[in-house]
């Protein structure tokens, strides 16, 4: 039930339009925004903190991941949970968040989230695709250069009292090939700068995607392999991609060949790229990402893959910049406010996008009617029958599977309106959440 609002005393702010150059236009908010409470996990951006907190929202922030008898304790009274990517929001998990509204994967995967659970319970997901693929191929470059310098085991040698100056098998990177498996936002910026320091580079995807600069597209995954002095690894975790590098792919590559994988732990078969480093079959390896991974850091790290020669382990650190990190809180918290305040769901990733124009700040008589529901026919209908008898400025609905979204901006006479509408719309047995935004 919404609370009782003196429509004439909600606060006017001022802010540019996109659209519109010189129109003012009100800052939609939930009622009480200060009620909001929201979960921050695993250390995200202090930046993201700073904004939530600016939104007037109730921040609780920890550095580490929590245990799942606390996430389950802790996600029952909060509105919106940012992660990154030790945390685990599993059905089980996400059952026990009856005011959840959205959450915030600040990172590049959403794997750790249920996605579709988490939208049947009216739940949105937001991540950052693009905010840290800049330090990711960064850390690809720095390894293909240390793995062609067996950098990393002469640094660990010197670090154990042992001079082995050789440069037997060490080469420079200029005139080699790199292959890049995943040409998307990681994929096309690191062939840009491995294009830059001279190497050659060859790609495959899944999906069409315009070559950059003289890089060339494959026809398959084995050519790229089969082809490719380095070949690095940019795809996300889906059934088709496990174990995709497995001991047939690796045999398939050049002998003395290095592989780098800065994407998924489960989409190389470990055992198999430990077998090929110490056969000799590969030169080395780059590993960032492994199948499981400790929840906390300290000792206990274990993998087929240490002391395997010229190879080098970090521990899931792509996109581990103060620059990346940064930008990644003020993406995804930036996403999280407007959801929460203005329904917008531009860039979600298990919802609908959809988004409605701002209300201009002279319209004190126009709340925002925001509700998810389950995709079957005659919703609609049963939605716009209730907004008959009222103004409708604007509306928008669109569905992604099995759950619909709905927006619309109603002119209303008072606070009784808003209650018969709210208490209409959440009576549809399909209904999923109903918000009213004000």
């Amino acid at each position: 039930m919404v609370d009782t609002l003196d429509i004439q005393s909600v606060p006017v702010s001022r802010r540019d339009s996109f659209n519109t150059r010189d129109l003012q236009t009100r800052n939609l908010k939930p009622f009480n925004s200060g009620d909001i409470k929201i979960l921050l996990l695993e250390n995200v951006s202090q930046k993201a903190v700073d904004i939530l907190k600016k939104a007037g929202y109730q921040v609780e922030f920890h550095t580490k991941a929590l245990d799942k008898a606390t996430l389950i304790e802790k996600i029952k009274d909060v509105h919106a949970v940012g992660i990154r990517s030790k945390t685990k929001l599993t059905e089980e998990v996400l059952a026990h968040a009856n005011k959840l509204l959205t959450i915030g994967c600040f990172c590049i995967g959403t794997n750790q989230v249920d996605l579709t659970y988490a939208a049947s319970r009216g739940i949105c997901v937001f991540n950052s695709p693009f905010s840290n693929s800049r330090s990711v191929a960064e850390l690809v470059i720095a390894e293909i250069i240390l793995l062609a310098r067996q950098l990393g085991d002469r640094s660990r040698e010197m670090h154990t009292g042992v001079w082995n100056k050789v440069s037997k098998r060490c080469y420079e990177i200029r005139g080699k090939t790199l292959g890049i498996v995943g040409y998307g936002h990681i994929g096309t910026q690191l062939g840009v700068l491995a294009e830059s320091l001279g190497m050659h580079v060859v790609w495959y995807d899944i999906l069409p995607v315009m070559p950059i600069g003289t890089s060339r597209a494959a026809d398959s995954l084995d050519e790229v392999l089969s082809e490719a002095d380095f070949v690095s690894l940019h795809v996300p975790e889906t059934p088709e991609t496990k174990n995709m590098i497995g001991a047939r792919e690796l045999a398939h590559m050049k002998q003395g060949a290095y592989l780098i994988n800065a994407s998924r732990g489960t989409v190389v078969d470990i055992d198999a790229l430990a077998e090929a480093l110490q056969s000799g079959h590969l030169a080395g390896a780059a590993v960032d990402v492994y199948p499981t991974e400790p929840l906390a850091n300290g000792p206990g790290f274990e993998s087929p893959l240490r002391n395997c020669p010229n190879t080098l382990l970090t521990p899931h650190i792509g996109g581990s910049t103060e620059e990346a990190q940064r930008m990644i809180g003020i993406e995804v918290a930036t996403a999280i406010v407007k959801y929460i305040n203005s329904g917008a769901s531009i860039n979600a990733v298990n919802f609908a996008e959809c988004d409605l124009r701002a209300i201009p700040s002279t319209d004190l008589t126009t709340v925002r009617i925001v509700n998810v529901h389950q995709n079957v026919p005659g919703v609609l209908r049963q939605i716009n029958n209730i907004l008959a008898d009222y103004n409708v400025n604007k509306q928008i609905s669109d569905s992604k599977g099995d759950v619909a979204y709905f927006m619309a901006d109603v002119t209303v006479a008072d606070h009784k309106e808003i209650n018969t509408i709210y208490e209409q719309v959440t009576a549809m047995n399909e209904n999923i959440i109903t918000r009213v935004l004000f």
